[in-house]
């Protein structure tokens, strides 16, 4: 990965800390699920212990579930090995600002036994190993998230009481586009904007879209890891803010029938000039270099089997419906946004939209996953098929997964999982998809208290 200058230097942090304006530091790493995981420090210990030796944090943190459970089936953390620790250390690229909580900065971490050997199977620590690949043979990834959210004016308390029904939108139609909608609550969309950008995220725009109270903030293209790092970090302030502010955002893949939550993940690949490696000549196909044909290719190619990075919970699967502005084929298309894969720009701005991810999405297996698929393209040299000039929807193509439990028997024999990221990971995740699946096969859900409860 290329060389870049941090949102905040060690130095800068010091000054910072001696002058009393930062008292606290943030350690975190991302969980399964991509949420911020770690320690709230002192600012002073930190910098006199934890910033050179790293800190440590229990290593059943990657083995549990969305509730905190302590779960079986995962080797590297249970009851029969004593549930140890695993140690912390500071990117130190990674420090910034953090000016929605006052007096803090913050770090993300990588993990690694107490042997020194990295936790395989943690998200950060995949990505690192796919984009290790991808240099192998002399790119880099670049990468931008399109994360999408919906805003409602009751507090993260009140929709807890409510048992999220009944909960009031900020908008109460379809404000896509709409300069008015967003305007409506410009005051939390401006502070979630500026106070990103002082965390050292560039800001593109905001805008509305489909469902009541829905809207997506982008931010610009970068390194793949930067790219993820910064989502989680986007994605933990934001629902900060928003609850400092009275009201709450979820970014769950589908709220309710209407349109729900995506995250649309675009990628391009840069040579070792920095130059855009996608793009080809007027001449070749759609003005795709050899390299994006056969890097697209692979994405179809493994699509079906990597479901489970793009769509890791059961109601990720709720968004595949026709004609919803998510996808349901295995396909691609130029600016067609009926394909699950999507070929926008040309020359510089040439690149793939994956859109299966919605809003729950972990960034992190995600972002590997289309690295992984792509190099598979690469290294088998497979051709890459005809666009779909028309409507996927309706056009016979092969389906993606349906259900969790379909995508996580994909992913468990997937070959080219196997091949890519190795037994240790391909086993991890599959876990965590039973660990889910047993959870909702348990529960009884309120669609069949109102089917059930008087009328059967």
């Amino acid at each position: 990965m290329a060389d870049r200058t941090p949102p905040l230097s060690v130095e800068e942090l010091h000054t910072l800390v001696a002058g009393g304006e930062i008292d606290t530091v943030v350690l975190a790493f991302p969980d399964m699920q991509g949420r911020l995981q770690g320690k709230r420090f002192a600012a002073r210990f930190f910098l006199d212990e934890v910033l050179h030796h790293g800190t440590e944090g229990c290593n059943y943190l990657l083995a549990v579930d969305i509730d905190m459970n302590t779960v079986d089936g995962f080797a590297m953390s249970s009851w029969d090995r004593g549930y140890g620790d695993f140690a912390m250390h500071p990117d130190l690229s990674t420090l910034r600002r953090v000016p929605w909580n006052a007096g803090t900065a913050m770090l993300v971490a990588d993990l690694a036994w107490t042997d020194g050997s990295p936790v395989v199977a943690a998200p950060r620590q995949i990505l690192r190993r796919q984009l290790e690949r991808l240099a192998e043979h002399g790119f880099t990834a670049q990468v931008g998230t399109e994360l999408e959210f919906i805003v409602f004016k009751d507090t993260y308390e009140q929709a807890w009481d409510a048992n999220y029904r009944g909960l009031t939108p900020a908008n109460q139609y379809n404000i896509d586009y709409s300069v008015l909608g967003t305007g409506r609550i410009e005051p939390l969309l401006r502070r979630i904007r500026n106070e990103m950008g002082a965390a050292g995220l560039t800001v593109e725009s905001a805008k509305g879209e489909c469902n009541p109270g829905q809207h997506e903030i982008a931010f610009r293209y970068d390194d793949a890891l930067v790219t993820c790092d910064q989502h989680a970090v986007y994605k933990t302030g934001a629902k900060e803010i928003a609850s400092q502010e009275g009201v709450s955002i979820t970014f769950m893949a589908k709220y309710n029938e209407r349109e729900g939550n995506s995250c649309h993940i675009h990628l391009s690949l840069a040579d070792a000039a920095g130059n855009n490696a996608m793009a080809g000549s007027p001449q070749d196909q759609g003005g795709m270099s050899e390299v994006m044909r056969h890097f697209l290719a692979g994405q179809l190619a493994a699509l079906r089997d990597f479901s489970l990075l793009y769509a890791p919970n059961i109601n990720s699967y709720k968004r595949f419906q026709p004609g919803s502005f998510a996808p349901t084929a295995v396909a691609w298309g130029y600016d067609n946004r009926t394909c699950s894969l999507r070929v926008v720009g040309h020359g510089r701005s040439m690149r793939f939209e994956n859109r299966l991810p919605g809003g729950d999405v972990n960034p992190y297996l995600a972002v590997a996953g289309l690295v992984a698929a792509g190099l598979h393209g690469i290294e088998q040299k497979l051709e890459l098929p005809e666009a779909c000039s028309g409507n996927a929807y309706s056009a016979g193509f092969e389906q993606v997964p349906t259900t969790l439990r379909e995508a996580a028997e994909l992913w468990e024999n997937s070959p080219i999982a196997k091949a890519a990221f190795g037994d240790e990971v391909v086993a991890h995740y599959r876990n965590m998809a039973r660990v889910e699946l047993d959870a909702f096969d348990a529960a009884v859900t309120d669609w069949e208290l109102r089917r059930s409860f008087e009328r059967l």
